[in-house]
């Protein structure tokens, strides 16, 4: 499966994305020249990370039958000083809330996504080391 995207220049910093069919802008802060527009393109490298793990968690939990839950996914990231900057450090937190929520289960799940399943998570590994945390009500496990 390709993914395309094409990006045109709408003024300052600012671009008009297009994803798939899916249109959103990308923008840069207004110190570096832009008006706050939308999303920077590292932090999408984040946000991409969370989607890709948390869909494979819920696809996986799904299979295993574990279906009443509220879960959440934060991921930060540290860059380097010099350019280019990159993430070197990403911290990835999945956060689970519900009754009876099998830790095993969830840790399993979690497991398969980012070392077999998450393109996203494989390729910033390459670059990046990625710590991971599971939390259930609160509680991390």
């Amino acid at each position: 499966m390709a993914n395309s995207t094409r990006l045109v220049w709408t003024n300052d910093m600012c671009f008009d994305a297009e994803l798939n069919g899916h249109h959103f802008n990308i923008d840069a802060d207004a110190k570096f020249g832009g008006n706050d527009l939308g999303p920077r393109p590292k932090g999408l490298l984040l946000t991409s990370m969370a989607g890709c793990s948390g869909m494979d968690v819920v696809s996986i939990l799904k299979k295993m039958k574990v279906t009443d839950y509220k879960f959440t996914v934060d991921v930060d990231g540290e860059l380097t000083t010099e350019h280019p900057k990159f993430y070197h450090t990403i911290n990835i937190s999945f956060n689970f809330s519900g009754k009876l929520i099998p830790a095993e289960k969830v840790s399993k799940a979690v497991n398969l996504s980012l070392t077999r399943y998450c393109g996203v998570s494989a390729m910033l590994s390459k670059v990046a080391k990625i710590n991971s945390s599971i939390i259930i009500n609160g509680e991390k496990i």
